[in-house]
């Protein structure tokens, strides 16, 4: 499988035998075995290249996931001995990965030096959880997800908070009702979660009774940020990452009630060895722009929830 795996990815038997290390024949009598196997031919073999069958698209996932799989139990048997040795795959959405990681990858560094880290970004948590789901990473560190078979921890909360510059009439107050905002231009992301299929600021302003005025739409969240200090409009973001991005070149202002949004530790198998001692590194030592869990009070919305109306209790966000 991991042969076949590696064929698809460089659509190529010569590029994949020369990244594998084997030679041509060898690799395509591996192949043929693998198509006795499952009866059927996997792959159609063009004059420049290779492409999926039926057949091949069907057993493609499972085949990816069983490669992942089996290098996950490699790197957690290495691990399981006090968390050294290997390497240690993270996956994350970009926001946690520029505005948390970075402290908690340094506090890990100096703890265990010998675990080598390997970190995937994504843009939206659907991704995030597709791909830790497929086997890509021993961990993931980001917002809770919806439904979640495997072990999950609950690591804390981060709160969204509206970006404007230091000139802005707002700059000074700490807070701000969203419903004052009703005439104020927004920088927009792609990045921005999509809730019950509306965009989130869309959900929570139509809520507040008005429809947002977007000035620009950007590709990732820092730009959002920097458009932001800039004066373009208003925008969104963890408050950690704003601190990544930015350092104090702009001003903060929480909403009133505040957005606040829960993340977790998960994986699809038991966290052993690095995983294991990342998980609790992260909870014991939480890294700043992650505030404790809230204690669950009745009436309030859970932490799957996509948000709460404006005029409730602190609105959690997906």
């Amino acid at each position: 499988m991991e042969y076949f795996v590696t064929v698809v990815e460089e659509s190529s038997f010569t590029r994949a035998a020369e990244r594998l290390h084997v030679t041509q024949p060898a690799l395509s009598h591996q192949i043929k075995a693998l198509e006795r196997t499952v009866g059927g031919e996997l792959l159609e073999r063009l004059p420049r290249g290779v492409l999926l069958t039926p057949m091949g698209r069907a057993f493609l996932p499972h085949a990816e996931r069983s490669v992942r799989s089996a290098a996950q139990a490699r790197r957690a048997a290495r691990a399981a001995a006090g968390a050294e040795g290997g390497e240690l795959h993270i996956a994350t959405v970009h926001s946690v990965a520029v505005g948390i990681l970075p402290e908690v990858f340094a506090h890990w560094r100096r703890a265990h030096p010998g675990v080598r880290l390997v970190l995937h970004e994504y843009a939206g948590t659907d991704v995030l959880e597709d791909q830790v789901e497929r086997g890509v990473a021993d961990l993931a560190l980001g917002p809770v997800p919806e439904r979640w078979s495997g072990p999950l921890v609950p690591v804390g909360e981060e709160e969204i908070v509206l970006v404007v510059p230091f000139d802005d009439p707002l700059a000074g107050r700490p807070s701000v009702g969203l419903h004052e905002l009703a005439d104020r231009p927004w920088v927009r992301c792609a990045m921005e979660p999509v809730i019950d299929g509306r965009p989130f600021l869309d959900g929570v302003c139509g809520a507040a009774g008005f429809e947002p005025r977007t000035a620009v739409w950007t590709e990732h969240t820092s730009t959002a940020i920097r458009m932001a200090a800039a004066g373009v409009g208003i925008s969104t973001a963890p408050s950690h990452t704003v601190r990544g991005a930015l350092g104090e070149d702009c001003a903060v202002l929480s909403v009133d009630p505040p957005w606040l949004r829960a993340l977790a530790v998960f994986s699809r198998v038991p966290l052993t060895g690095a995983a294991a001692a990342f998980t609790e590194l992260i909870t014991a030592h939480p890294a700043t722009g992650i505030r404790p869990l809230r204690p669950f009070r009745p009436g309030d919305p859970s932490p799957e929830r996509a948000y709460a109306d404006c005029a409730g209790p602190p609105a959690v966000v997906r």
